[in-house]
């Protein structure tokens, strides 16, 4: 059983900064061949994929947070990031941890989910 706890969410002010950590678990070979990422759900909005790590460790972001977020991993602390700078108050919103992620028709999935964690960011 795949286990995603995610840490770090708080509020902030615009421009400042915020690390999310995600500890996984249970991560099947098949699974790792897919991505691991952060979602993001805005109020009022459908969850949406702001960044993504390969099984190659290539990464990849939404045009929105690029230049501002870092997504990394430590397979052996078996522990996902996401660094936020410069963080915008259309940057609120719930953070989800996923594994088992992938791209069709440039729409972002995946199958196994966090709880996720609060990130509120004032102007």
């Amino acid at each position: 059983e795949v286990q995603l706890m995610e840490f770090g969410g708080g509020s902030v002010q615009a421009g400042g900064s915020l690390r999310l950590s995600c500890e996984y678990s249970g991560i099947t070979p098949r699974e790792r061949g897919h991505c691991m990422g952060w979602f993001r759900q805005a109020p009022g909005k459908e969850r949406l994929g702001v960044a993504r790590i390969e099984r190659d460790d290539s990464v990849h972001y939404v045009d929105s947070v690029a230049g501002r977020f870092t997504i990394s991993k430590d397979v052996a602390k078996n522990t996902l990031y996401l660094e936020m700078n410069s963080l915008k108050p259309e940057d609120t919103g719930i953070y989800y941890c996923v594994s088992d992620c992938f791209v069709y028709n440039n729409f972002w999935y995946a199958g196994d989910w966090g709880q996720g964690t609060q990130v509120t960011v004032s102007a």
